[in-house]
């Protein structure tokens, strides 16, 4: 069963904007709090969490990459037709289309509480959601290419951020890093497991390698991604772990929102309130990329254009998102998405690596045999 993907020229891009791509989708809502998530499990020896999460990240895209490689021109979606057939490979899918939508109301109802705390809060949820949802619906019809775009826009204006960080390094206390591993192995790797929500994205690769031109060079700009990543969470939590005591850090929901807290510019008062405005740039990219995902999984499924498709979409998460109105109710939606993200991003990939290799062993063996 061929299910490759009939690429349109147009469509397609140099690999190293996998680069941007693969950094940006990382780079989101879980910046703001992932220090006090991480805190809970190994305490000040949550850098080593975030260490082990990164170095999780490249195993983890090792072997996606070999599963794109064997199917050479496909994406996820089809290569569950493939392994599983029609039938079974489409609740796959629909399994992945559903990850890829709640993904984006994760990232969307999180910002706009952010957005509401520290910025508007007397404006309603359905005006900062429905504000949100237009921008994501024009950069989304604009096509892929429009959307790497955006990417690439995204990382390179909010560069300036992270001089920012000057600020607070003036104020740290490195002794709070010491005894170094005195949290138990557990703690460590419960905390590595919370960093899941703080550093998905990249398996976006499963659905946008197929687009990328020169896919020999694709594998060095997408390492390169994770790396940046995770060595831009470890000096955050290195500065964080440092600047807060452990009860502030325990206490603190945003702990990065209120490191630029403390940032004096003579030109701006409050500047954590235009870093939330800017933030929207940020994660702009994490919506996009989600719901083109849920797209090419969805147009597998059914003959449906980019343009409805994405006015559905938009329209059934605003109605939910007017549902969640409470910090608990967005705190046990994030625990939740967590718990089954770490499953469909750091074990799945492998688990379906291994049924692909079995796979193709039978068949080339049968080859053989006649």
């Amino acid at each position: 069963m061929n299910r490759s993907i009939q690429l349109n020229p147009n469509d397609t891009f140099n690999a190293f904007l996998l680069f941007f791509i693969i950094h940006g989708a990382q780079i989101g809502v879980g910046l703001h709090g992932f220090q006090r998530v991480v805190y809970e499990g190994a305490k000040h020896d949550a850098w080593i969490s975030v260490i082990l999460a990164g170095v999780a990240t490249h195993v983890i895209v090792f072997f996606m990459i070999k599963i794109l490689q064997i199917y050479g021109s496909n994406d996820l979606y089809g290569i569950h037709q493939n392994i599983f057939g029609k039938w079974i490979g489409n609740f796959f899918n629909t399994i992945y289309i559903l990850y890829c939508s709640t993904a984006f109301f994760t990232v969307l109802i999180n910002y706009i509480e952010v957005v509401q705390t520290w910025v508007f809060p007397n404006v309603g949820t359905w005006f900062l959601t429905a504000t949100l949802l237009l921008i994501v619906i024009y950069t989304f019809t604009g096509g892929l290419r429009v959307i790497v775009g955006v990417t690439f826009f995204s990382i390179v204006l909010s560069i300036w951020l992270f001089p920012m960080l000057a600020f607070p390094m003036k104020y740290i206390e490195s002794r709070n890093l010491l005894p170094v591993l005195e949290a138990d192995i557990g703690g460590i790797l419960h905390s590595m497991r919370s960093m899941t929500f703080t550093i998905i994205g990249f398996e976006i690769i499963y659905i946008i390698y197929p687009f990328v031109k020169d896919k020999l060079n694709a594998k060095k700009y997408i390492h390169l991604g994770l790396f940046v990543t995770t060595l831009f969470y470890l000096i955050i939590i290195l500065i964080s772990l440092t600047y807060f005591s452990g009860q502030q850090l325990t206490k603190t929901i945003w702990p990065t929102l209120s490191l630029f807290s403390i940032v004096q510019l003579p030109f701006i008062e409050r500047i954590e309130y235009f870093v939330v405005c800017f933030w929207m740039l940020i994660i702009l990219p994490n919506l996009c990329l989600f719901v083109w995902s849920a797209f090419r999984g969805f147009k597998r499924m059914v003959n449906i254009s980019a343009n409805k498709f994405i006015w559905i979409f938009t329209f059934i998460l605003f109605m939910i998102s007017l549902t969640i109105k409470t910090r608990t109710q967005i705190n046990t939606f994030n625990d939740y998405f967590n718990q089954v993200a770490f499953y469909i991003v750091f074990v799945y990939p492998i688990i379906l690596y291994v049924i692909a290799k079995i796979k193709n062993k039978v068949k080339s063996h049968k080859g053989q045999m006649e």
